[in-house]
């Protein structure tokens, strides 16, 4: 694979919040944009191999999370909605009229958003693991968490968010009970929650705020108006967002394609990043280059 170019991380001033970015790859090629919980959640091998294969990859961490801005724990400052203007609001600053969204679980849903409510600037949209519902009792016509993830969330008690190795440890155990039947990797789950814990502002509201995030609406009802090309994937042994969750999003959305992850569960391991990638690439033809692309984005940002 070529040397991909990547940038240090830094914080970009989005209206009143800073989000913290990596980008990885040439800005003339079609952009991808990478939001999660945390962006160490998508690996630099995950953005070079992708940032390789012709994209420009803009990973970040959402509000909450890593070094963006956090808010008080359990008083989160924000909807989805809000979520959804900050990705707008990147594209924005970083020149970008159109990209392909890729949301793994939570940040799923701000991409489903994001393609509903502003379709203009969507090229394609990957969807991994989430579901057509927000925060809240699911459907009646889909999967509910699994008894073992509502289990640990009853007896599971918070740890000290000032022991840096008890959140670890706590993290690693959400991990693992997400994990399918594969099998799990404790010392990569511990690496990388080891990274997250050492560099995020505020633990508790990272692992904890989502919960109080209001959505603004249901959006399911919608998802026949998803006008791009959209790759649904889903682990078909996820205890969090069941399959059947997946399954609903690519009968609902238009020509949406389904990829299964066999035995896979609320994760996304090294093993499925072939199947993966293989399948996102397609969506987005060489052709959809950010017209207009300017210069590395130094309006509003600031390196930190």
């Amino acid at each position: 694979m070529p040397l991909v170019q990547r940038s240090p991380e830094h914080l970009v001033a989005v209206g009143d919040v800073d989000l913290c970015v990596t980008t990885f790859g040439d800005r003339r090629q079609p952009p991808v944009v990478l939001p999660c919980t945390s962006r160490l959640f998508w690996a630099d091998r995950f953005c070079d191999r992708l940032a390789g294969a012709g994209r420009f990859v803009l990973r970040y961490d959402i509000r909450d999370t890593g070094r963006s801005t956090a808010y008080a724990t359990g008083s989160p400052g924000y909807s989805l909605r809000d979520l959804v203007l900050d990705i707008i609001g990147l594209m924005d600053v970083f020149e970008l009229p159109r990209a392909h969204l890729v949301g793994f679980s939570v940040a799923g849903w701000i991409c489903q958003l994001a393609a509903l409510d502003h379709p203009d600037r969507m090229s394609a949209l990957t969807l991994i693991n989430t579901r057509p519902t927000s925060p809240g009792p699911a459907d009646s016509d889909l999967p509910e968490h699994s008894d073992r993830i509502v289990e640990f969330f009853k007896t599971a008690a918070d740890p000290d968010w000032s022991d840096r190795a008890a959140v670890i440890d706590y993290g690693v155990e959400q991990a693992r009970v997400r994990a399918g039947t594969l099998g799990f990797d404790e010392q990569e789950a511990r690496q990388q929650m080891t990274q997250m814990v050492d560099r995020t502002t505020n633990m508790a509201s990272s692992m904890r705020n989502l919960a109080f995030v209001e959505a603004g609406g249901r959006w399911r009802e919608r998802l026949g108006d998803i006008a791009v090309p959209t790759l649904v994937v889903h682990g078909t042994d996820d205890p969090f967002f069941p399959y059947g969750n997946g399954q609903a999003m690519a009968r609902e959305i238009p020509g949406a394609s389904l990829l299964p992850l066999n035995g896979i569960g609320h994760e996304l391991p090294a093993t499925s990043w072939d199947q993966l990638l293989a399948a996102m690439l397609v969506l987005q033809p060489e052709s959809v280059i950010g017209e207009g692309v300017g210069q590395q984005a130094g309006r509003g940002a600031s390196t930190a």
